[in-house]
């Protein structure tokens, strides 16, 4: 399969928030680059979607496609892989109504998703973390953001205490919201 190039590689083609994969915020050999990243293609020769795309409209985002959307968004899939695929179809939908609005909140999202990454990581949470940006709400996750950031009590504990007092405000703005914050295997 030939290179496929796209302008915004931290959202996929499908509708993944690639740049909140643990893949992607990976900084070994097995870092994806994200949908139509650099050398995408190498590590994912058989996707299946870009292959429908080719076929069809050819188009950076299935949400353009004239066949939006189609059997494989009416079904949500029932299992993730290393990034939950829960809200493809409504993050699509969204990006389809203001594409470069959707793509600020993204990398928003990237950012705070990096703070927790860099200074509350105790070597186990990077998945958790990768969820609970995607799966919460942007205005969540900013609070969220201000609380820890500004937490002097943080910087004080060792590296466990502060990941599982991140980890526990996390999971409770998501029991708050009614979001499952697991991964569907």
């Amino acid at each position: 399969m030939q290179e496929f190039k796209r302008e915004y590689s931290q959202f996929s083609l499908c509708g993944l928030n690639c740049s909140l994969c643990p893949r992607f915020q990976t900084a070994g050999a097995s870092k994806c680059p994200g949908c139509g990243g650099k050398d995408f293609h190498l590590r994912h020769p058989s996707c299946a979607v870009i292959t429908c795309n080719k076929n069809h409209d050819n188009v950076q985002f299935c949400f353009q496609c004239s066949s939006w959307p189609c059997d494989k968004y009416q079904k949500q899939k029932g299992s993730d892989s290393f990034i939950t695929y829960k809200n493809v179809k409504k993050d699509l939908t969204r990006a389809g109504k203001n594409l470069d609005e959707y793509i600020d909140e993204l990398n928003e999202k990237t950012s705070i998703l990096k703070f927790f990454i860099d200074n509350f990581n105790d070597g186990r949470r990077k998945s958790f973390y990768c969820t609970a940006v995607n799966l919460l709400p942007i205005k969540d996750l900013r609070a969220l953001y201000e609380k820890i950031s500004s937490d002097a009590g943080l910087k004080s504990t060792n590296a466990r205490e502060k990941a599982v007092f991140v980890s526990s405000e996390l999971a409770s703005s998501a029991r708050k919201l009614n979001i499952d914050l697991t991964l569907r295997k």
